[in-house]
């Protein structure tokens, strides 16, 4: 039956539908039936289900012909959702929501886009593919909400992670998705449409499918492509839409941003562009390191590469993702390259590295990137992932091998190769075949790829360090073959290889690095000596390597390699010699042979300078012997014409180069390897003595002395008579005066000889008790030294300059090893000459400095070799007695001379260098001593250091200094020493900063030598003297020089000792005096330290161990150190420095002992020295700096108090420190109120009241100004922190608006107009409104509460009676009303207190002021109580009709007007009080002067805002007008009476005949009890008001009521006003009579006539023309002025004579004629504007003129009044300058005829009066206005048919 039933009604719905005619029903129907429908589906009966698919068969052919029918899209979405609905009735529903939804208008589809995707949830694929397919258009015209955090937005995604899911993979697909892509479908039916269906055929059925679009699997193509192609337009819009959607953020961003990487690579511009600026917008947002991120676009980038796994066979085809094109690679290689984690995802890096340098569709760009991207993995990827490392370089090596387009890519491919081995040397460490084919490519590729193979390669050089074994020897041949190529990079890389990958001690790597430091490129010349000189510091990175090879290692590679060359083309011609190494190469050679000789024999291997080399030669020697001893010498073992011993091929080296080139380094060498062991070495050179001799003929001066030198070894070694040849020789030399050169060498020859024989004849201890034979050679000998000597003595005065210092240089050498065999004094050449001589060159301006420091060394070795040297005394003195200023480094020279000279045999000097250093030479026991220190000592002491040249008491201390360190063991110094330190304090003093230095090295010295109670006494001494400032003073005579050149300007405060009392004091304070010596060790280091001279003190050394001795005392030693570093004494901020340099190693030092270092520094600041104030200024300013401060908030507060005193100091230097040092903290503090903490907290708590009561009020300009910039500043970034704070805040910053504003501004404001005060005052106001401290108000009121309000109202209360500056005024009233508007509320209990103190400050004499205060009123009372206002409008009303100042005044019209503007509705509900007073303020009288009135503007605002119309107004509150108008009228000021009269007639005026009683008669009452008394400025209002009132009320007046004044009286008052003196006031009476006579028709003429006839009488001219001519008029003139009244006067009488003409007969007839004849009279004689005045009176005589009647009879007197007047107004008529006049003149004519004609008085009219009239209107015939020439004409026709 049921079935039955649901067949009948689906029949039903079938007939309906055949019956729709039009869309409109067929709409209908669906929409109502459809849905129900489809639910039939689900029935269990077959023929109804057969009945539905009939009807919907029917129904969607009916439909698809039809687009533009709706179907219920809506509820067949809820009808899908339905979880009950059975699949079959789902499936169909889901047709028709897709044929319905794309026909809905676009609106609708946005509305219902979410629940498409609601409906998503849990529906099979197709499905869902199908609803997205029909969402993604609808994104496009989707509108999200701008601010989605405040607005729901409309898709709800959050709960729904698996829709957004599908959402997100289908959008990349329609992303992806090429624009015009057609699907070919494959043939066989085989393959499922959706992976759900999944079929059996697995892989099998994927056969034959079609090619998708890159980026996309088949399935995901075909979805896309769904049941209707979009077209390209429509595509675009969709990708638009879903980059809008991500733009929205309606997914979360991680997963969207692959999403816009593609669109951003679109083709279609519109999309692109949209994605690129959303992506750089979320640039910075984007966590590029997130694994989905960098996953997903891998997983996009490489597409589903088919693993030979099991997931990757589980895999269908269908499914298989393609690779994305190449486009879009080149957009997400960029996002790859910003991304660590990207460059760590192994495999995926290493395929898109292949794919874009070998992929098919790659190209030179892509291939660009990927080398980025190589680089990018090199610098991130772990070391330790062994697989990608090599396939990197397997591709890369193939790229560099394959690919030859691009350079460019070349160099960055070859750049790769260089990072990843840096990366990961282990790859490369077997790899040599790589280096070998990088360098063959340096040295054929184009200069361009050169250097990238160059910097590769460079790169790679680390990877090989480690190298052994077969490698290391293959490297090395590789190294060796390279290095010879012509190309210079392949050289420097050779090179490069040489010096790092093999070991320093490996030999054939240095002799390839010695070849190269011969090139002749300096960048490879300049390197490798670089690397070969360099002297191995720390441990080499090869373990147990030494820095250098052993000599004899080396020695015999460069022999064998030497022989080898000079048999091949390398070998190199010099001159006639050849060589087997270039020069510049062999030279090097040379010095590196010697290097390892040194190094070998456990010396200091250096290169540097001869003289450190010499120190090393007694070191070489012992091991020259060892070598020579151990090995026989050469004989049989020798290989064929070769030497085995290492020293003898040295030497055979050093010989050849010796004589094909010559050099300096080489002489030495050559020299000192036969002077360690000339015994064994010189009888080898005895053959080449010739070739010696020519050395000593070269044109270098040096190379002759060595030469010299090399001569006199081998010589000596000679026997006896060999040796006198050999003198004979050189003396026959000397003799030559050819050749200057040959002289000098065979001086210093002789010189050196003769030296070395004494020197050897003292060792041997040869004395005078030898045999007899002996002594006969003896006696030879010394004869031949005679005659030496004297060759030698006779060229210290010759000529030549060069033989003088030759001749020094020989003297100095045989006095220093022996007697000089000359006399001592007398005729000839003596000791005593030879010592005069020399000395008379130390002062003498003429000598080098050379010859003076070998003259100087020369006389310091004179007693060293003679025991009884005759002139010792003489010769110290005179080197005492010759210091010349500026010659410093010479005084170091004199210093050892003397030390020397003092000490005499037992010297050092006597020995001999080559063999013996100075610590192992101890003199012969035989030699008798000359030893004078004592006498040195006490001259030094007593004469040189206290003496008054500076430049004495300098070299003074020098000499000291070397007396000390050479002689600290002498018994002399020993128990000298408090007389040696007193001397160095003294010359601490100096102004000399050497002076001062050597002063503190020396006192160090003395106190490492004393014993440990001599060391107690010493300290004590010093640190008295220096802590009490007594010094040495030094006598001034007439030589004295006071000021050094260049000390001039410096403190004279003995500035030299400020050091050292500082440095004392810090001793002192640490309880430790005698660290004043390591401090001073410390402190100055000269540079005169680091010269040679200065260094053989080895201060370097004493400084190092006082570092580590003042250790322990750190903790007390940096604070003070800190702030000494910032002193400003240049002197004692260096030695600080250098102290703390020396001391302080610790990185974080500073901030270990911060809390210490602050609490010095603040103690310091108000220290009573200014020095110390400035440099704690200075210290706690780089303190501060750049800190965590947290530990030391509370110590804020104290900095910044005692900054604002010392920012006030009395010096200028210690002001500036203090200024710079409060803006950094300035800064600090803000930067801490910035951060978000309890530290931010506390800084503000601490720092507001320090800044509030100490700083915005202190009488320092600049330390206000820098409060309140800090205040503003803090405000800004500490927020709600400043809540508590606030009550003080405000207040303060309020004063301060008007504290910071110039003075000289209120000085102009006093002396300006009104007007341009207050421009200037409206500009400052704005002014302090926008500054910073009402912006930092503002910020504070917005965290106001109740908590905080009672605090801060009594203070602005305050503020507001005693605040003096206009800011402070205008700020406080400006800060009532924001708190009006933030806290109304909170606010209210204190509004009343508030609106007192306003008013109270209301009058103030600013109008700017007044109008803020009466803008703060206007926003208070909102917030007030009832009562409170109503009290402030009472007194307001009261001010307003009592006070007569027009400050009071003003002051009530702002107060209202601000009230009616900002707080309307409180207004409405006082308005009783307020509008009446508003009412009578509009009245105001303006003054004369000023013109317009303000006030009355405002008022009249006031009131027009808050009445219905004028009219209602009044009537709405007569009472209270009236009442206020009364109290007006009874006033005592005549203006306030004036202004009540105003305002009345304006109440009569308005009301305009509804004036009824009462209120009539209490206005009229009012105003007749006002007119009583005398007349005062204004009392015209009241007439005019009465003239007003009775004139519109006149009817009400008829009636009689109480309290009312009758017609009568009034009239009777107005005419006693008539009768007074007071023209002008006359005038206002007789105006306001005429009106109250005209409206009332009262006939009062006879009275009036009295008063006006004798007026007119009076004024009137009798000449129409005025005597004067308008030129000579003065304005002002008081007569002129009189005339313009009389004529307003006469003007008034006239109007007043036509107004009262009464209609009684009586009066008529007594006065008509006479009127006629006065008005007649007054028309000829008249100016225009009296005549104008005649004749509209005249109009209203002749309307009113009973005898025109027709029931009046009297035709005489009308005919003589008709004809005098047409006789007068032939004047006016014929007035050719005014129209005005002509015109009033033709309607009165007009009336008279009308008149005549219509009474039949024509005859009354004479015929002379006629023609009169016609020829007056002639004349108008040519009148220039056409109205007046027409109505003339008409009139001139009526007047012609009458005659």
């Amino acid at each position: 039956m049921a079935a039955q039933d649901e067949l009948n009604q689906l029949e039903r719905v079938f007939l309906r539908l055949g019956h729709a005619e039009t869309d409109e029903q067929l709409q209908d129907i669906i929409s109502k039936f459809l849905p129900p429908v489809l639910l039939k589906l689900s029935s269990i009966q077959e023929g109804v289900r057969k009945k539905v698919m009939e009807l919907l068969v029917h129904l969607n052919k009916r439909i698809k012909s039809r687009p533009k029918i709706q179907l219920p899209v809506e509820t067949l979405l809820v009808q899908y959702q339905d979880p009950s609905a059975a699949s079959f009735v789902t499936n169909f529903t889901i047709i028709y929501i897709k044929m319905g939804y794309p026909r809905l208008e676009v609106q609708k589809q946005c509305e219902l886009a979410p629940t498409l995707l609601t409906a998503m949830e849990g529906k099979p694929q197709p499905q869902q593919d199908g609803l997205m397919h029909l969402l993604i258009p609808t994104l496009f015209h989707m509108k999200y909400p701008a601010e989605p955090s405040k607005v729901a937005s409309p898709f709800i995604l959050v709960e729904k992670p698996k829709t957004v899911h599908l959402l997100l993979d289908f959008m990349l697909d329609v992303l992806l998705m090429p624009y015009g892509f057609v699907l070919n479908e494959p043939q066989a039916r085989g393959s499922p449409a959706s992976p759900q269906s999944a079929a059996a055929g697995g892989a099998g059925s994927g056969q034959g499918l079609p090619q998708p679009p890159p980026g996309m699997s088949f399935y995901a193509a075909k979805r896309i492509v769904g049941e209707t192609l979009w077209s390209p337009g429509q595509l675009e819009q969709c990708k638009l839409g879903i980059v809008k959607f991500i733009e929205a953020e309606q997914v979360p961003e991680v997963e969207a941003v692959v999403h816009l990487v593609i669109a951003s690579s679109d083709t279609r511009h519109s999309v692109a562009t949209a994605a690129d600026l959303e992506l750089k917008s979320k640039q910075s947002l984007i966590d590029w390191n997130n694994p989905l991120i960098i996953n997903k676009m891998y997983k996009v980038y490489l597409g589903d590469i088919p693993l030979k796994t099991k997931e990757g066979a589980a895999l269908k085809p269908e499914l298989k993702r393609e690779p994305v094109s190449t486009r879009v690679k080149l957009k997400i290689l960029p996002h790859l390259l910003r991304s660590r984690l990207a460059a760590e995802t192994f495999p995926a890096n290493i395929q898109v590295v292949y794919d874009g340098l070998f992929g098919a569709n790659t190209n030179n760009k892509l291939r660009s990137m990927s080398l980025q991207f190589v680089h990018h993995i090199c610098i991130i990827c772990p070391d330790t992932n062994k697989p990608l490392g090599l396939m990197l370089l397997n591709g890369l090596t193939k790229l560099i091998n394959e690919y030859k387009e691009d350079p460019k890519l070349l160099c960055v491919a070859y750049s790769a190769v260089g990072k990843l081995s840096s990366r990961m040397p282990q790859l490369f460490t077997k790899d040599i075949a790589l280096v070998q084919q990088f360098f063959e490519a340096l040295c054929k590729e184009d200069q361009e790829v050169r250097l990238a193979i160059q910097e590769a390669l460079s790169m790679m050089v680390g990877a090989y360090a480690q190298l052994q074994g077969a490698l290391l020897n293959l490297m090395e041949a590789l190294v060796a073959a390279y290095m010879g190529k012509p190309e210079v990079q392949v050289r420097i890389v050779a090179m490069k290889f040489a010096s790092t990958v093999f070991a320093p001690d490996h030999v054939p790597s240095r002799y390839l690095l010695l070849l190269a430091a011969g090139d002749p490129r300096e960048e490879v010349h300049g390197e490798a000596q670089r690397v070969l000189r360099a002297l191995p510091t720390r441990s080499t990175e090869k373990e147990g390597s030494k820095p250098m090879p052993s000599f004899p290692e080396m020695v015999s590679y460069i022999q064998e390699k030497a022989a080898q060359r000079m048999k091949t083309p390398a070998k190199c011609i010099v001159g006639t010699s050849t060589l087997p190494f270039n020069p510049s190469a062999f030279g090097e050679i040379i010095l590196y042979l010697r290097m390892c000789l040194a190094h070998s024999a456990g010396a200091k291997p250096s290169s540097q300078s001869l003289a450190d080399m010499q120190d090393n030669a007694p070191a070489i020697g012992r091991y020259v012997q060892s070598l020579l001893s151990s090995e026989p010498l050469p004989s049989s073992s020798a290989p064929k014409g070769g030497e085995t011993n290492p020293v003898q091929v040295y030497m055979d080296l050093l010989q050849q180069l010796l004589s094909a080139i010559g050099g300096i380094p080489v002489m030495y060498c050559l020299l000192e390897v036969v002077s360690v062991y000339p015994q064994k070495l010189s009888p080898k050179l005895i053959d080449k003595i010739d070739w010696i001799k020519n050395l000593m003929n070269t044109n270098r001066e040096d190379m002759r002395e060595l030469a010299a030198q090399l001569y006199a070894v081998v010589v000596s070694t000679m026997s006896g008579n060999e040796l006198k040849t050999a003198v004979h020789n050189l003396v026959k030399i000397t003799k030559d005066n050819h050749s200057p050169e040959a002289q000098h060498g065979a001086i210093l020859a002789l010189g050196y000889m003769v030296g070395r024989y004494l020197s050897g004849r003292k060792s041997a201890g040869w004395g005078d008790d030898q045999d007899e034979p002996m002594s006969v050679t003896l006696k030879e000998d010394e004869e031949l030294i005679c005659l030496a000597t004297n060759t030698i003595g006779s060229f210290l005065d010759g000529g030549s300059p060069l033989l003088a210092l030759a001749a020094c240089t020989a003297l100095g050498e045989i006095g220093r090893n022996g007697v000089l065999l000359v006399p001592s004094e007398g005729e000839g050449f003596t000791k005593l000459r030879v010592v005069e001589n020399l000395l008379a060159r130390i002062p003498s301006g003429k000598e080098s400095s050379k010859m003076k420091e070998r003259s100087i060394q020369t006389l310091g070795y004179f007693p060293v070799g003679d025991a009884e040297f005759p002139h010792q005394h003489k010769l110290l003195e005179g080197l005492m007695g010759s210091v010349e200023a500026k010659q410093v480094e010479l005084q170091f020279t004199v210093g050892e001379a003397i030390t020397s000279a003092a000490i005499g045999t037992s010297s050092g000097a006597a020995r001999d260098v080559w063999t013996c250093t100075e610590e192992e030479y101890t003199p012969p026991s035989n030699m008798s001593s000359n030893d004078v220190v004592p006498w040195v000592l006490n001259s030094i002491l007593t004469k040189h250091i206290g003496s008054q040249n500076p430049h004495v008491r300098q070299a003074a201390c020098i000499w000291l200094l070397s007396l000390v360190k050479k002689l600290s063991q002498h018994k002399e110094i020993k128990s000298h020493l408090k007389e040696v330190q007193t001397a160095f304090i003294s010359a601490l003093s100096d102004p000399d900063e050497l002076g001062q230095d050597v002063a503190s090295k020396g006192l160090g010295l003395v106190y490492e030598l004393g014993t440990e109670q001599d060391q107690q006494e010493l300290v004590s001494t010093l640190v008295d003297t220096l802590m009490t400032g007594k010094r040495t003073k030094h006598a001034v005579s007439e030589d004295t020089e006071v000021f050094q050149g260049g000390s001039l300007g410096k403190a004279p405060d003995g500035q030299g000792l400020t050091t050292y009392k500082e440095l004392c004091s810090l001793a002192s304070d640490l309880n430790q005096p005698d660290l004043v010596y390591k401090f001073m060790n410390l402190a100055n280091h000269h540079a005169m330290w680091n010269s040679r001279k200065g260094a053989a003190f080895g201060f370097n050394m004493i400084a190092a161990k006082a570092g580590e001795q003042l250790t322990p005392y750190l903790p007390q030693l940096i604070p003070r150190l800190y702030r000494y570093q910032f002193d400003p004494n240049l002197g004692i901020r260096q030695a600080m420095t250098s102290i703390w340099d020396a001391l302080v190693t610790e990185k974080n030092a500073v901030d270990k002992y911060l809390k210490e270092i602050l609490q010095d520094v603040l103690t310091n600041l108000t220290s009573n020295l200014w020095r110390v104030r400035e440099s704690s200024c200075l210290a706690l300013n780089d303190l501060i700096r750049g800190r965590q401060l947290d530990d030391i908030i509370d110590q804020l507060a104290e900095m910044w108090e005692t900054l604002f005193r010392v920012r006030d100091d009395i010096k200028e230097s210690v002001r500036k420190a203090a200024d710079m040092t409060l803006k950094t903290l300035s800064k600090v503090c803000v930067r801490i109120c910035e951060s978000s903490g309890v530290a931010a907290q506390r800084t503000v708590g601490v720092l507001l009241p320090t800044l509030l009561d100490k700083g915005i009020i202190s009488t320092v300009v600049e330390v206000r100004t820098l409060s309140i910039q800090t205040l503003v500043k803090i405000s800004k970034s500490a927020g709600s922190r400043l809540k508590p704070h606030t009550p003080r805040l405000i207040p303060a910053l309020l004063e301060s608006l008007s504290v910071l504003e110039p003075q000289v501004l209120n000085y102009l404001s006093l002396r300006a107009t009104e007007q341009e005060k207050t421009a200037m005052d409206t500009a400052r106001l704005s002014a302090a409104k926008s500054s910073p401290m009402m912006e930092t108000i503002n910020m504070c009121l917005q965290h106001m509460d109740l908590s905080v309000l009672g605090e801060l109202v009594p203070k602005l209360c305050d503020l507001l009676k005693s605040g003096l500056g206009l800011g402070t005024k205008g700020g406080c009233a400006s800060v009532i009303v924001s708190l009006t508007v933030q806290c109304p509320q909170d606010l209210a209990p204190y509004s009343g207190k508030l609106m007192s103190s306003l008013l109270n400050g209301i009058h103030d004499r600013s109008a700017v002021v007044q109008k803020s205060f009466a803008f703060a009123l206007g926003h208070l009372v909102r917030t007030a109580k009832d009562s409170s206002v109503e009290k402030l409008l009472q007194k307001l009303n009261v001010w307003y009709l009592e006070k007569e100042e027009p400050i009071y005044k003003s002051s009530c019209a702002l107060t209202v007007h601000a009230i009616g503007h900002y707080s309307p509705d409180v207004l409405k509900n006082h308005a009783g009080l307020a509008l009446p007073l508003a009412f009578l303020g509009m009245h105001e009288v303006a003054d004369e002067e000023k013109g317009e009135n303000a006030d009355s503007n405002l008022w009249a605002e006031v009131w027009q805002e808050h009445v219905p119309g004028s009219f209602g107004g009044i009537r709405l509150y007569m009472t209270e007008l009236i009442a206020i108008t009364q109290k007006a009228l009874q006033s005592q000021s005549w203006k306030m009476k004036a202004q009540g009269a105003a305002a009345m007639a304006s109440i009569a005026k308005e009301q305009t005949g509804s004036l009824v009683a009462p209120h009539l008669g209490m206005v009229l009452s009012a105003l007749l009890q006002g007119l009583a008394g005398r007349t005062w400025a204004g009392k015209e209002e009241l007439l005019k008001a009465i003239g007003s009132v009775v004139s519109k009320c006149s009817g009400e007046l008829q009636k009689s009521a109480p309290d009312q004044p009758t017609i009568p009286e009034v009239i009777e008052l107005v005419l006693k006003e008539c009768r007074k003196d007071s023209l002008g006031y006359k005038m206002a009476a007789l105006r306001c009579a005429a009106d109250v006579l005209e409206s009332t028709q009262e006939d009062r003429f006879q009275e009036l006539a009295d008063i006006l006839i004798p007026l007119i009488k009076k004024y009137s001219p009798t000449s129409a023309l005025s005597p004067k001519s308008k030129e000579d008029e003065d304005e002002d003139d008081p007569e002129e002025k009189e005339k313009e009244l009389q004529t307003e006067a006469l003007l008034c009488a006239f109007e007043t004579l036509g107004k009262a003409w009464p209609k009684s007969p009586s009066t008529q007839g007594r006065y008509q004629v006479e009127l006629c004849q006065l008005m007649c009279g007054r028309l000829k004689l008249s100016t225009w504007r009296v005549q104008l005045g005649v004749l509209k009176s005249m109009k209203t005589y002749f309307q009113g003129l009973l005898l025109l009647e027709k029931d009046h009879q009297d035709s005489t007197t009308l005919l003589g009044i008709l004809s005098e007047t047409c006789t007068a107004i032939a004047f006016p008529l014929e007035n050719k300058c005014y129209s005005s006049v002509r015109t009033e003149a033709l309607s009165i004519v007009e009336l008279l005829l009308k008149k005549t004609e219509e009474n039949g008085k024509w005859d009354s009219m004479s015929e002379k009066s006629r023609d009169q009239l016609l020829r007056s209107l002639a004349t108008m015939e040519a009148d220039s206005r056409p109205d007046l020439k027409a109505k003339s004409l008409e009139l001139r026709k009526r007047i012609q048919s009458h005659s």
